[in-house]
């Protein structure tokens, strides 16, 4: 059962609180709601690129998105949004009693509109499906959608799987 600790809201408290990974299989469709703003900082996208060494200056060169890209400012690496999911998830979710609850993929992924650099973005997600694996895990799929402040189209839409022990 999930607990929901502030009764008086129509948003539930975040993370929602389940007590263990058997009770998701009942969970097909719940929604757990939407996390708190994140504002991607030109820093965040700068070590970005460095630990992933994609230098391209569409992300990078500040000066150039200036005069080139459209609102003058230079733009999130997409893989970078798709990242910031695992700890939006963390944001919503709690499974007591688990050993890991680590990435198993992600399917489905579309990166719909780019994220420029001081823009919030948060994210809703829905429990998509439950499959109990032979080894005792399960995986757990989520409908993932990372929206802008003040955009009507999404940043990013997908499937994410975790594996759960």
């Amino acid at each position: 059962m999930e607990t929901n600790n502030n009764s008086t809201s129509s948003q539930p408290q975040l993370p929602i609180v389940f007590q263990s990974k058997q009770v998701l299989k009942e969970k097909i469709g719940f929604v757990l709601g939407t996390t708190e703003w994140l504002t991607v900082t030109q820093e965040m996208i700068n070590d970005f690129a460095k630990a992933t060494f994609d230098n391209q200056w569409i992300h990078i060169d500040v000066e150039k998105a200036k005069t080139n890209l459209p609102n003058g400012k230079t733009i999130a690496h997409g893989y970078l949004t798709m990242s910031l999911a695992s700890q939006f998830l963390y944001q919503l979710i709690n499974i007591e009693n688990l050993i890991s609850f680590v990435n198993y993929g992600i399917n489905k992924a579309r990166f719909i509109n780019p994220v420029m650099s001081g823009s919030d973005i948060r994210m809703h997600a829905t429990i998509a499906n439950v499959e109990e694996q032979a080894n005792g895990g399960i995986k757990l799929f989520f409908n993932c959608t990372i929206e802008i402040k003040d955009q009507e189209k999404p940043a990013f839409v997908a499937e994410i799987i975790s594996l759960i022990f």
